[in-house]
């Protein structure tokens, strides 16, 4: 009664420890005697990769049994919840409860056996137990469970499913009976894996709140009634999972088709040419800039759950496959169902997810070629500015010239005022000097000096800033 399995998060440690360490080393001793050599060192997840490949395993079934499977959707980041919530079950059953970051677990707590498993964003609960009533589905198997503990679940209920296992021994449903247990318009049955069963369902969910499958056990082992019934779960429960995307698709499809054509709208203006409208490149630029914002918060918001539905098709698509359907005369098969109408919404969610894809491409090309037009815009403006600038330049030069030649005539005429008044008073003082011809011989002498000091004032500036420059 006290039998339990952990998987995926639990057990590389415990394998690694009773592996030991001498089996790790160089010259350790196999099991029969015979020497063992490995290298000293290993990677430190060698022994998480490997029981990876064992992690969930199948059930070993043996017909007639009532299963019940619930998936609750709890997002991403609240596996320690879901556990918390299995520990206390465990608690109150007294059986060992799975390590800290299992991600699966099974164990059989007496009326009923549970499997436990943790997905990225949802858990299921697999309630298994052997068939109790006379008609299928009128017990559901998830009654086992202590009612207080399953009102308390954590998450939203996504899927609930019954599934009834017959064994070899019973009788195989009649008309009457799959009418009153199914929606006849959308009864699906199928033969499996080469006749060794049949299944019916409706993939409806019925007035109890369930989904309903029913298993014919006609030759199976106990294992491959493990793995079939496995399958038929995890495909009632994954496209439920996959068809999360599909209302969001459908929301976020009218708002591409509103950035689109705002999209064409912007595009069509950048197509006109003329100068006239060289002034509306920057306000075009900022209204391309908050499109490519908006798709990308489209984007964003969308790309997890589009491509979660589009891995979690995939799995359907491979489980399907691992069924081996064959047709049963006057009924759809489950793949053909599915493929009729999931299908669809699952090219639905692909084609809007690539609508965003496009129109991101689109914006960011219509931004870069306005960024380069409003670039080049800029370049030419300040093309022109450096001209003006130039010509401002060369006018202050002129100036500059004409208020040299200026100072160089206004210097002269107080110098040379200076030098007439030095005369006469040499004059004065006795000396024999004419004070006008002094004056007079003066003014080129002063000329050429002012004028040559100016010259090579400006030389020396000149050889200043361009060492600076250099």
């Amino acid at each position: 009664m006290n039998e339990s399995k952990a998987g995926s998060g639990g057990t590389p440690e415990e394998e690694r420890s009773q592996a030991g360490a001498a089996a790790r080393g160089k010259g350790t001793m196999k099991p029969n005697g015979t020497k063992r050599v490995l290298p000293p060192e290993e990677h430190p997840d060698r022994y998480a990769l490997s029981n990876e490949l064992h992690a969930r395993p199948f059930e070993e079934l043996r017909a007639p049994v009532d299963i019940a499977l619930y998936a609750m959707v709890t997002g991403e980041g609240t596996a320690q919840g879901d556990r918390d919530h299995l520990f206390r079950l465990c608690d109150r059953f007294g059986i060992n409860p799975p390590a800290n970051e299992a991600n699966f677990f099974s164990a059989d707590f007496g009326p009923f056996r549970l499997r436990w498993e943790r997905h990225s964003e949802f858990t299921s609960y697999t309630v298994i137990r052997p068939r109790e009533g006379t008609e299928p589905f009128s017990v559901p198997a998830g009654d086992k469970l202590p009612s207080d503990w399953f009102e308390e679940l954590p998450g939203r209920l996504l899927v609930a499913t019954q599934l009834v296992l017959l064994g070899p021994d019973d009788p195989d449903p009649d008309q009457a009976l799959l009418e009153r247990l199914f929606v006849p318009a959308s009864l699906v049955t199928s033969h499996l894996s080469g006749d060794s069963a049949q299944v019916w369902a409706d993939l409806r969910i019925h007035p109890d709140g369930y989904n309903r499958i029913l298993v014919k056990d006609r030759h199976m082992k106990s294992r491959k009634a493990g793995r079939m019934v496995q399958r038929l779960l995890e495909i009632a429960t994954y496209r439920n999972v996959a068809l999360m995307a599909l209302p969001l698709a459908r929301q976020t499809s009218p708002k591409i088709a509103k950035i689109d054509r705002a999209l064409a709208e912007l595009t069509s203006k950048m197509a006109e040419t003329g100068s006239a409208l060289e002034h509306e490149d920057g306000e075009l630029l900022e209204q391309l800039t908050a499109q490519s914002a908006e798709i990308e918060r489209l984007a964003s918001a969308t790309a997890y759950r589009f491509s979660a539905a589009q891995a979690y098709y995939a799995l359907i698509d491979a489980r399907l496959h691992e069924l081996r359907e064959e047709q049963v005369d006057g009924y759809q098969t489950i793949g053909e169902f599915l493929d009729r109408r999931l299908g669809p919404a699952m090219r639905t969610c692909a084609s809007v997810s690539e609508r965003l894809a496009d129109l991101s491409r689109r914006a960011t090309r219509a931004a870069n070629l306005l960024r380069t037009r409003v670039d080049f815009a800029l370049e030419r403006q300040n093309q022109n500015l450096l001209h003006s600038m130039d010509r401002r330049a060369k006018l202050q030069l002129r100036l500059q010239q004409t208020v040299e030649g200026l100072s160089v005539a206004a210097i002269t005429y107080y110098v040379v005022g200076l030098v007439n008044y030095a005369a006469k008073a040499l004059k004065d003082a006795g000396l024999p000097v004419n004070p006008t011809l002094a004056t007079g011989v003066s003014i080129p002498i002063i000329v050429a000096l002012l004028w040559f000091g100016l010259q090579r004032a400006r030389k020396v500036i000149h050889r200043t800033e361009g060492a600076d420059g250099g």
